[in-house]
């Protein structure tokens, strides 16, 4: 190799050493464990994720161990700016010393600053005891605190590949979308610290893994490897746009036929009878484009993102294979944060209804189903992106407010398929609670089924629907709203969501 002018060879030589010290990750074994299975390691899980070529390190020379354990830096996705941080497990488990800490604050202020989407790959065991050559932390920046301060701003979503403990697990519950493994788990102590705090003994699957995680609502999705974890948040950011001060962004409009004749085959006309909400999504989306975002948690409720003529929609539905898919308290967080995110980045909202009500009984009363159930309707009424309401077949009592049936609750359409039903409460249920005798009875009953009519006639919704034009009627909602909602955009006055 020519030598270098001006002397830089010996001083560029001494760079490049340091950074393979700092990129050579932990020993040799520990490595080669990381990879049993088809797993990946830190850098690894970076190239997979990120576009080939794109990923520039920051903070490599930070600490005195490879990377401080957790791999930082700028990358594109789809050719899009993304900030992207990885906990290395080969690097003493992943965890997190104050030069980690310092590289995650930097990340979320980066990604704050330049508003770009931050992607956060865990597998770490927590903040670790200080060494003996590390400064004390003292007074510094709390990356958990930043990473706060950018929901609402900028797409934030989590990828758990193993074992996820303390202070780094947090990043998932503060996330808008996260993922993680079958043999991942998730927990605010790890099987250790539980056993000397309470003596319990646990192993991390029973602990934290995706049985507990997705069923507590802690993360959102679980896939089988490393590469579909990392592939679901490259799709899932495809629906988002780079900041709050952007509209999502537009796919190739498939055209085609926009008659759904298939929805009367999917949708009885039975109120009574149970069917699959999810099926009557992907017929109205465009092919492909379904994207169902925590399907293991408050599965009353339904919800995910997807594309019609293009445009990326966040759609809520009710769940009529679960419990005639009543709103329970599970369901109602569920679809409380959902709308609150999709609000925040400019989605518009498609409610799909068909319920019997919010839950009744004892365990949901003792559970605080009308607290969750304000929640939601809270969360849907202070939106201020566009919103489209559809009831299929009913929807009844606060049911039906909490998914943005009520008139003059801004939205674009409010739609409605013919023989649907409305009301305080069936009239099955009304019956009992006003002790009518059969002439009653028969008018409650002949009242519900005309509800439909009587409540177009007196526009409380804007009109009644053949069903297979409903993808029709949502392309128009979308054309007449894409104006307002694609104008130059500010964040909403109310930032953020809670987890």
């Amino acid at each position: 190799m020519a030598e270098l002018p001006n002397g830089w060879g010996p001083i560029l030589d001494d760079l490049a050493e340091r950074r393979a010290a700092a990129a050579a990750m932990g020993p040799p074994d520990r490595l080669d464990r990381q990879h049993d299975g088809g797993r990946l390691d830190a850098r690894q899980r970076i190239a997979h994720l990120a576009d080939a070529g794109s990923f520039h390190e920051i903070g490599a020379l930070v600490g005195d161990l490879p990377a401080d354990g957790f791999v930082a830096g700028l990358a594109t996705v789809d050719g899009r700016p993304v900030g992207v941080g990885a906990e290395d497990f080969t690097v003493l488990g992943g965890s997190i010393g104050v030069g980690g800490t310092a590289k995650r604050h930097r990340l979320a202020e980066l990604a704050l600053q330049e508003r770009h989407p931050l992607l956060l790959l865990l597998e770490g065991a927590g903040h670790r005891p200080p060494r003996d050559n590390e400064p004390p932390a003292g007074r510094r920046p709390n990356d958990l605190q930043a990473l706060a301060k950018l929901s609402g701003r900028v797409p934030v979503a989590v990828g758990v590949f193993g074992p996820s403990a303390g202070h780094g697990a947090l990043a998932a519950p503060l996330a808008d979308f996260s993922v993680m493994t079958a043999t991942a788990a998730i927990f605010a102590a790890g099987p250790p610290l539980v056993k000397a705090a309470t003596g319990e003994e646990v192993d991390k699957a029973a602990l934290g893994g995706p049985a507990v995680a997705l069923a507590s609502g802690v993360v959102h999705n679980e896939v089988a490897t490393d590469r579909e974890a990392l592939d679901q948040l490259r799709r899932w950011l495809g629906y988002l746009p780079r900041s709050a001060w952007q509209a999502p962004p537009l796919s190739a409009d498939p055209g085609g036929d926009d008659l759904r004749p298939e929805l009367l085959e999917i949708v009885p006309s039975n109120h009574r009878t149970p069917y699959d909400m999810i099926r009557a999504v992907v017929a109205l989306v465009d092919a492909g484009s379904w994207f169902e975002v925590q399907p293991r948690f408050g599965e009353t409720l339904i919800t995910g993102l997807a594309r019609i003529g293009g445009d990326p929609v966040a759609i809520v539905a009710n769940q009529p294979n679960v419990r005639a898919g009543s709103i329970d308290s599970d369901a109602a967080d569920k679809g409380a944060t959902f709308v609150s995110m999709a609000d925040g980045f400019h989605l518009p909202l498609l409610f799909l209804t068909d319920n019997p009500g919010v839950l009744a009984g004892t365990a949901a009363e003792r559970s605080g189903i009308l607290r969750h159930a304000a929640r939601l309707f809270a969360a849907q009424s202070r939106a201020t992106t566009t919103k489209v309401q559809v009831t299929f077949r009913k929807a009844y009592g606060f049911g039906s407010s909490a998914m943005a049936m009520n008139p003059f609750d801004s939205q674009t359409l409010n739609l409605a398929f013919p023989g649907v039903t409305f009301g305080a409460m069936p009239a099955a249920g009304a019956d009992a609670a006003t002790n009518a005798d059969a002439v009653g009875q028969a008018s409650l009953r002949a009242a519900e089924l005309a509800s439909g009519y009587r409540s177009a006639a007196g526009f409380s919704i804007d009109d009644l629907i053949d069903p297979r034009q409903l993808r029709q009627a949502l392309r128009v909602a979308l054309r007449t709203s894409a104006a307002r909602r694609r104008d130059p955009v500010e964040p909403v006055a109310r930032v953020g969501r809670l987890p």
